[in-house]
């Protein structure tokens, strides 16, 4: 990974920054999930029905995916990567203050509130990941993309954590028990909003709009050694986008027109599609009635859920020294066999075990509890952070941030439609449900072994070769006129003493 240098700790903060924005995914995941434990919180929306709990949940992934699909691509590319994480923050701060104030016995407010939040969210989960891939070196890349899974983590551990503490004190807290746990939410996105305007934008943004050469070099001296470092990156971020201005359209439809493209996007989609039907997604949402068919205090299934996200937070850091060591497809394939593993043992223990009484015995609570702690041991590293690093790293400059918008939207849409069945699918067979997602791990880890090729390492403007696709440094190269198409003679770059000192700055 190289010497830790003071721009190379800096690349890490900013990185870290954009990365923030997934706590704001990962809170409210889980808020909406503790809130429907909340008894005021039922009383104060006049007891809403089935449909309209689920309303509730499927309004932010309506939101998230309309942004995800259509907006967030566009702001990204057309006000930059800063913008595009501001305005999904200011967003999100609007719909918490909508949900928490709605009026009494108006659940159509705060519907509606879960819709901006999902307008928010989809456009900052856009912007992060591309503006994390476009500053970081390759060869910190993955490790650096893998915070990007484990703050999500961080944001459940938050919410579950402040509703855990909310359920101790209900009858101090009357209704703010559960208004406590949404308006936490606000605390994110202002740390976010406080940092973001004094980080820089991506180079690639710059030369991608007016080909600003003086204001790319000025953001990638703040985060490389040297230089040449400098001029190298430049050189290819240059030669790139030339070539995709020449030869391939910026526009959606470069989506489908161009078939190494096309075949970046269908793998994507379905790694995306995938993550959340290996049943993590269920489990974020419908935890709280799983464990019910387990445990009967509600205090004690609030803990449970508290003390997975804190794990999930430890899990998420074995991908730091796992996905540039390992690879991606590595890390693909062993979490899909573990998670498949985990989830055939759940479904047997609990199915096959006797039940006297009418209730499960608590070794047999314990152990399904344990599994599923070592299903998320296999699926943070693993499903969790490398579907977001692949997804952010194998597009070109052109298409980056509509790929990356529709690509991790795709999380969502398959999470609504496994959401609305599952809660009846668990009502009528109980855990031999679980048999299902063992079976979709299995067929994730063999698509990935014959389909998904490894990006580990591999620059940003070169992963069109893995694809059947050109070489776009190269044929840009060819297009600018450059003799060496990775590196740039420094005596040719005319830069003044002043204007060098201002870009190290």
């Amino acid at each position: 990974m190289g010497l830790m240098t003071g721009k190379r700790a800096y690349n890490w903060y900013i990185s870290l920054v954009a990365a923030t924005c997934m706590v704001l995914y990962g809170y409210d995941a889980s808020v909406y999930n503790a809130v429907q434990g909340s008894k005021h919180w039922v009383t104060y929306f006049n007891e809403p029905n089935t449909q309209t709990i689920g309303a509730v949940n499927t309004a932010y992934t309506v939101g998230a995916i309309v942004a995800g699909f259509f907006f967030g691509g566009p702001v990204a590319d057309y006000f930059g990567r800063r913008i595009g994480m501001a305005a999904g923050c200011v967003l999100v701060i609007i719909a918490t203050l909508i949900q928490v104030f709605s009026p009494r016995g108006n659940i159509g407010c705060f519907i509606g509130g879960r819709v901006v939040i999902g307008l928010g969210q989809g456009l900052a989960l856009t912007a992060g990941p591309i503006y994390i891939g476009e500053l970081s070196p390759p060869e910190i890349r993955g490790t650096i993309m893998s915070f990007w899974q484990m703050f999500y983590s961080v944001g459940s551990f938050i919410a579950y954590w402040v509703n855990y503490a909310c359920t101790k004190h209900t009858g101090t807290l009357g209704e703010w028990d559960w208004k406590m746990v949404v308006i936490f939410q606000l605390l994110v996105p202002i740390i976010i909003l406080a940092q973001l305007w004094a980080i820089p934008e991506t180079p690639r943004w710059y030369i991608q709009h007016g080909n600003r050469l003086d204001d790319a070099r000025a953001s990638l001296y703040r985060v490389r050694d040297t230089d040449q470092e400098v001029e190298d990156e430049i050189l290819v971020i240059r030669e790139a986008i030339e070539f995709e201005k020449e030869a391939i359209s910026s526009s959606y439809s470069a989506l489908w027109k161009d078939k190494s493209v096309r075949k970046r996007l269908y793998l994507a989609l379905i790694l995306n599609a995938g993550q959340q039907i290996t049943g993590q997604g269920t489990l974020n949402t419908y935890s709280t009635i799983v464990y019910k068919k387990v445990f009967k205090d509600a205090s004690q299934i609030a803990l449970i859920n508290a003390l997975n996200a804190t794990f999930g937070i430890l899990f998420t850091l074995n991908a730091t020294w796992t996905v540039d060591r390992f690879g991606r497809k590595f890390l693909f394939i062993t979490g899909a066999i573990g998670m498949s593993i985990c989830m055939m043992i759940v479904a047997t223990v609990e199915t096959q075990t006797p039940n006297p009484n009418g209730a499960k015995t608590v070794p047999v609570g314990i152990s399904i509890v344990f599994i599923l702690f070592m299903f998320a041991f296999f699926y943070k590293p693993s499903w969790g952070a490398t579907t977001w690093i692949w997804t952010s790293e194998v597009f070109s400059m052109n298409v980056r941030a509509q790929a990356v918008g529709m690509a991790s939207q795709t999380q969502n849409v398959a999470n609504a439609i496994v959401q609305q069945f599952f809660p009846t699918f668990l009502n009528n067979c109980g855990f031999y449900a679980f048999y299902m997602f063992a079976g979709i791990c299995g067929m994730l880890a063999a698509f990935v072994w014959f389909f998904v090729p490894e990006t580990k390492k591999v620059s940003l403007e070169e992963t069109d070769v893995l694809f059947g696709g050109s070489n776009h440094v190269e044929k840009g190269a060819d297009l600018i006129g450059a003799e060496d198409a990775h590196h740039a003679r420094l005596e040719s770059i005319e830069i003044d003493d002043d204007m060098a000192r201002r870009l190290r700055r």
